[in-house]
């Protein structure tokens, strides 16, 4: 007679959250954390409303790569429609905010809740794809729900959505809305960075690694790599579904142009390649340093039409010569960081 064999372990449970890493150093939670809360303030500091502008766009970019990086850096799968959670998210928040008189935090949590079951629906399908294979559809499913949206009336087809900006008053006026959108914003850094600390270090987290490494042995040794895939595709997706919400509550309108542009996913993945992918505080570093040199290229009239050029050659140059980015280098040239820099 044929022995039954034993049930695979579930791919995801609380408890699996709880570190697996005994004897972290308590760096590698803290430098990225305070990394994001300097950036944050440093507008409070100055005072100057350009300062929170550019910070506003500097924190966006560090949610979608670090949120990102939850898939592409632990898993090993790239990709290219990460960018679908942020326009979904930001639609149906700002759906419920302009046409059904919903709060701002209704809106938020249920632009997350959207990505978050999106993530779900379609990673059950595309995440038994490997390689080119994945990151290939995950264009088509970008491209797709962006041809929705602007099929769909109720959404405003091509033409988008545009708020009544009487619905600032009850935020206290679009002044005192700025900057509350503003200070969400740096709580959903931190909480993006603390997600993939948590994830990073769990051992949910070690069965992604493991999957990074050989997907094969990871199913042998007893992870269910469909699942596991599927529930980091779902992590990955939440918190740039409330980004969308939150900066298209904030930006008075939104457009299918402006709710799914595919560059948005491409240098996402520049950021966590620059800074090194599977790594926390990599795709912090990474954002930081690409947004500083896309600053500096917009403000060139001589340069700032080829961003997206030198974007495309700095991942290839990262590829080619650090393929394990700012941190994954740091860690090689001195090896006594490799403690502090998780």
């Amino acid at each position: 007679m044929s022995q039954r064999k034993p049930p695979l372990p579930p791919a995801f449970r609380l408890a699996d959250f709880w570190p697996a890493l005994p004897g972290r150093h308590w760096a590698n939670w803290a430098l990225p954390l305070l990394l994001v809360l300097g950036l944050g303030f440093f507008p409070l500091l100055t005072g100057k409303d350009v300062h929170r502008e550019t910070m506003f766009t500097l924190l966006r970019a560090v949610v979608m790569a670090v949120s990102l990086n939850i898939i592409l850096g632990y898993t090993g799968y790239v990709s290219f429609g990460h960018v679908v959670f942020f326009g979904l998210g930001g639609y149906i928040g700002f759906y419920l905010v302009a046409e059904r008189g919903q709060s701002l935090w209704v809106a938020l949590l249920a632009g997350g809740l959207a990505a978050g079951l999106l993530a779900w629906l379609i990673g059950i399908g595309i995440l038994r794809l490997r390689g080119a294979y994945f990151a290939l559809v995950t264009i088509g499913v970008n491209e797709a729900v962006k041809a929705f949206i602007q099929n769909f009336d109720p959404f405003g087809g091509p033409l988008g959505m545009t708020m009544n900006f009487a619905v600032y008053q009850a935020y206290g006026g679009p002044r005192t809305m700025l900057q509350m959108t503003y200070y969400i914003l740096v709580a959903l850094a931190v909480a993006a960075v603390l997600l993939a600390y948590a994830v990073r270090t769990s051992k949910f987290g070690l069965g992604l690694l493991s999957i990074r490494e050989d997907e094969d042995a990871a199913e042998v040794m007893g992870v269910v790599t469909p699942m596991a895939k599927t529930w980091a595709f779902v992590l990955s997706a939440i918190l740039p579904g409330m980004v969308g919400a939150l900066f298209f509550f904030r930006n008075g309108s939104v457009e299918p142009h402006e709710a799914f542009p595919l560059h948005l996913s491409i240098e996402a993945i520049v950021m966590v390649m620059l800074g090194g992918q599977g790594t926390v505080l990599g795709p912090v570093l990474g954002a930081a340093g690409y947004q500083a040199m896309r600053a500096f290229l917009l403000t060139n009239r001589h340069l700032k039409n080829i961003q997206l050029t030198v974007s495309g050659a700095l991942l290839l140059l990262i590829v080619l010569f650090i393929p394990a980015g700012l941190i994954g280098w740091l860690r090689r040239r001195f090896p006594a960081s490799r403690r502090v820099l998780l």
